[in-house]
């Protein structure tokens, strides 16, 4: 009589597949983590984008841009500081101030070195300034 053959796969043709897992795997992500970067870096001037708009809507309202030291915080609240308070828009100029994309607050100076107020993220390596992967994102390069 003849044993019956026992179904299922071999330790061999296991080992096959998760190599060949393991391969793609590799190509996908090899391929995909430049796009994640752009991503990013397309996110954050997006961000910039919209805080120059709503500090532009500030500054139609109370005739000023809001200084450094008030900084981008005068968006979503009125500062003690403004000279006429009631001109200030209900609600504020923006719900609330995003994080750029590697998890760090958006930095205001106003005067700007590149005009009149700058918004900016410091990149991925969290530094001002930086070369390449990481410089900064400023709305002077919009």
């Amino acid at each position: 009589m003849m044993k019956e053959r026992e179904q299922g796969f071999t330790l061999v043709e296991l080992m096959v597949v998760i190599v060949i897992i393991g391969i793609l795997a590799t190509v996908v992500v090899i391929n995909v983590l430049p796009d994640v970067d752009r991503a990013s870096i397309t996110r954050a001037k997006a961000d910039i984008a919209t805080l120059e708009t709503a500090i532009t809507g500030y500054r139609a309202d109370n005739l000023a841009y809001p200084s450094t030291s008030q900084g981008l915080a005068a968006l979503t609240t009125p500062p003690a500081d403004l000279r006429q308070p009631e001109r200030y828009k209900p609600g504020g100029y923006i719900l609330r101030l995003p994080e750029d994309p590697w998890g760090n607050p958006y930095q205001y100076a106003s005067p700007g070195q590149h005009g009149p107020f700058d918004v900016w993220s410091m990149g991925p390596d969290g530094q001002t300034g930086g070369e390449g992967e990481n410089a900064d994102i400023g709305n002077w390069q919009l």
